[in-house]
Formats: C-alpha cells, sequence, structure tokens
C-alpha cells in the first residue's frame, strides 16, 4: 500500500507559491491541498508552481457560507467545477451545513456524485464542524444509507462536537474508518479540534485515540483498496493554534507540528 503526504495551503497563504512550493517538497511531501481561484491566471501561477516541484493537488472547497439552500447548492456546483477544472488528484469537500435537512445534504451528496462521474475526480467530504457531517452519528445515518459516500476523515471535529473521545460511539468510528477517500492527520480533544501540540505528554491519551482511528484506516487499505491513501497533516494556524495575549504570538509552530506529523506517520506507516 502506497501513502501520499499533502501539506495545506491553510496557514502559508502569505508566502509566495514558488517558495512555499520549494519549501514543501524540501520537507518530503508529495502534494498540498488548497483551494483553487476561478481566475485562470491565478490558477496558473499555482499550478506551474506545483508542476515545477512535481508536486500533486488536492482541491479544497469550504466556501459552503450560504444559508439559502437554493443559492448554496448553486454555488457549492460552481466552486466544484472550478476545483475540478485545475484537475486535482482529488477534491476535499467541506459540503452542506449542519441545519440543513438530511434530504438536502443528500442532494449535495448527489451533486458531487455527478460532477465526480462527469470529470473522473472523486471528491471526499469532510467531516467537520458546521458542515453535513459534523458528528459522529449523524455521519453514521449518511453512511448507512449512502454506502458510496466517501469522506475525508477528520475525527478531530468529532470529538469536539462530542466533548469526548468517542469512547460510546464505536459504530460509527467503525464504518467511517471504512468510508475513508482521504484523511486529515489532525489531533482534537474534547474542547477543541486541535490540540496545542501533539508533542505534548498531556496530549497522549489523545493522540493514542486518533492513531487507533488511523491505524483501523491504513489497514482497511492495506486489506481492501488499491489506491494509495492520501493524508494531509492539517494542525492549522490560529484560531486553532492558541495564541497567547495581547501579542499575538502563536504558542507553537504550525510548520513544526505538522513536520513532525509527517514524520511520525511515515516512520509508523511506511517503514
Amino acid at each position: 500500500m502506497k501513502l501520499q503526504f499533502y501539506y495545506p495551503r491553510w496557514g502559508s497563504e502569505n508566502i509566495d507559491w514558488e517558495q512555499f512550493c520549494q519549501k514543501v517538497k524540501q520537507a518530503g511531501y508529495d502534494g498540498v491541498e488548497a483551494p483553487v481561484p476561478e481566475s485562470v491566471k491565478e490558477q496558473k501561477i499555482i499550478l506551474d508552481a506545483l508542476k515545477n516541484y512535481d508536486l500533486k493537488l488536492i482541491g479544497q472547497y469550504y466556501q459552503s457560507f450560504e444559508k439559502d439552500f437554493e443559492e448554496h447548492k448553486t454555488n457549492y456546483a460552481k466552486e466544484l467545477y472550478i476545483l475540478a477544472s485545475a484537475k486535482p488528484i482529488k477534491i476535499n469537500a467541506q459540503t452542506g451545513k449542519d441545519y440543513f435537512s438530511f434530504e438536502q445534504n443528500a442532494e449535495l451528496f448527489a451533486i458531487a456524485n455527478r460532477i465526480t462521474q462527469e470529470t473522473g475526480i472523486t471528491i471526499c467530504h469532510e467531516t467537520h464542524r458546521n458542515k453535513a457531517l459534523f458528528a459522529a452519528h449523524i455521519a453514521y445515518d449518511f453512511l448507512k444509507k449512502l454506502p458510496e459516500l466517501k469522506i475525508t476523515a477528520d475525527f478531530s471535529h468529532w470529538c469536539n462536537v462530542a466533548e469526548s473521545l468517542l469512547e460510546d460511539q464505536e459504530e460509527a468510528l467503525d464504518l467511517a474508518c471504512k468510508q475513508v477517500g482521504h484523511l486529515h492527520s489532525r489531533v482534537g480533544h474534547s474542547q477543541s479540534a486541535q490540540v496545542i501540540d501533539p508533542r505534548l505528554p498531556e496530549f497522549k491519551n489523545e493522540l493514542e485515540a486518533h492513531l487507533k482511528w488511523w491505524d483501523a484506516i491504513v489497514k482497511d487499505y492495506k486489506d481492501t483498496k488499491e489506491e494509495a491513501l492520501t493524508i494531509t497533516t492539517e494542525f492549522g494556524p490560529a484560531p486553532y493554534m492558541v495564541h497567547l495575549p495581547h501579542t499575538n504570538m502563536p504558542i507553537a509552530s504550525q510548520w513544526d507540528i505538522n513536520i513532525h506529523m509527517l514524520h511520525m506517520l511515515k516512520e509508523r506507516y511506511c517503514e
């Protein structure tokens, strides 16, 4: 089984694309996860930089802002087509809203499935707060009724929503780990979708819980899937990263933590 590792553009937007891609490539990543602008000229800057450093792209949709469902649906399809135009290896979509009905969110999943069939680009739906798959029990219902659904597993959000390490939701986790199309390796806890630093001993239990879920995902890929498992080391900047009051200085380095996760997961699964 092959693993591919991606670095998030999120948190590095102030670095130009050439410099960013050089830094990511030198760190040992296979690609970048990023949104794609509508402008062809701006797209070209991104795609040229990725090509220059032999990096792959995972497109990222996050613009699920519209409250009105019809407007939301129209813009959802528009943004997915923009991402598909850049020919990423797959798309990670923060699909839907937690307050949309099951039927409305299912309609958005159907739109994504149609676009996948048209373009050949797999769209994975992130288990993200405020979105359709915002909680383990909600996602469980979707996955049982829509078995073709592929998720971007970011269980840190579910821990935060449930204020737990999901000890009483084993069935939902077991099913979710079999439906993974992409993985975000961020560690969350009961009060936040991101621990201050996964290297700290006080977050040992949280790290071990997430590693258990990631182990199950890797095992499922080894046992049943032929394609590579893509992983984005997605520890983020503020407000996910805690900042000190008054100075606005981050309490840890986003880059250092993500590099630590890259090396830890490579050692665990590739060696």
